[in-house]
């Protein structure tokens, strides 16, 4: 029996626009059933890595693999191992939810029978169903950020890259998506970027973070932690992007 898990790699990855780099030399792994934070400050480089990995943005060189199937040359079926929810959510407003849910599947080109099998899930697994034919401008901001991610998850993919997930959400709305990443990290590679350290705290297995275009960390949130004096992973943080590749005394 084949126990191999689904391994996405990065090598010597390189992205610039107008002469400046923004991506530099990267080089990153990850690994089914884990859940990793991608930390940075702003102009970091996040946002362009996700966008990367999903194929908005070209790179200038480089490589990115699912297991041997490369991005570059195989983009459709790399593609369809991808889930992507964007900060700003990727919803229509004028669809209903289970309109829109409908047009993900399309997009993925999945049967009627798979799109029925799929939505019975994820209306369950994401608590949808009391909204699933309300039009998507209507829905909370919590709801709406379920009902994108469903709609990145209608495909099961096995990578799921989540920008800012819980960005303006309140309390009881993060513990549910904390909660979901948690459980969907179990079997699957959940890439997150955030801003808000309790987050990495509350769900990553591991931290990535980035600084002009370069990892300058790449821990355990326990390790991370562990980097600075204070033991928090605020302050090694700042430690780490205002002087990436030095050591505190």
């Amino acid at each position: 029996m084949d126990n191999k898990k689904t391994m996405l790699t990065v090598e010597n990855l390189n992205k610039s626009f107008a002469q400046k780099k923004v991506i530099n030399n990267l080089n990153l792994s990850l690994q089914e059933g884990e859940i990793v934070a991608l930390l940075g400050p702003n102009g970091a480089g996040k946002t362009t890595l996700m966008r990367l990995l999903t194929s908005f943005y070209t790179p200038d060189s480089g490589t990115i693999k699912i297991d041997d199937l490369n991005l570059q040359t195989n983009r459709r079926a790399f593609l369809q191992k991808i889930g992507y929810v964007p900060e700003s959510g990727s919803l229509y407003p004028e669809f209903s939810v289970y309109e829109y849910l409908r047009f993900m599947a399309q997009m993925h080109h999945l049967s009627q029978t798979e799109f029925t099998d799929n939505l019975s899930s994820l209306t369950q697994y994401l608590d949808i169903a009391d909204v699933i034919n309300q039009k998507c401008e209507f829905l909370s901001k919590g709801y709406k950020r379920r009902v994108s991610i469903a709609g990145a998850l209608i495909h099961h993919p096995e990578i799921l890259i989540l920008d800012e997930p819980t960005e303006g959400l309140d309390p009881n709305q993060k513990f549910y998506i904390r909660h979901f990443v948690k459980e969907y990290g179990k079997k699957n590679i959940v890439l997150i970027s955030t801003h808000i350290m309790e987050e990495v705290e509350a769900m990553a297995d591991r931290v990535i973070l980035l600084n002009k275009g370069q990892i300058v960390r790449n821990l355990t949130p326990e390790m991370l932690k562990k980097t600075t004096r204070a033991g928090d992973i605020e302050s090694a943080f700042r430690f780490a992007t205002i002087s990436p590749f030095a050591e505190e005394d």
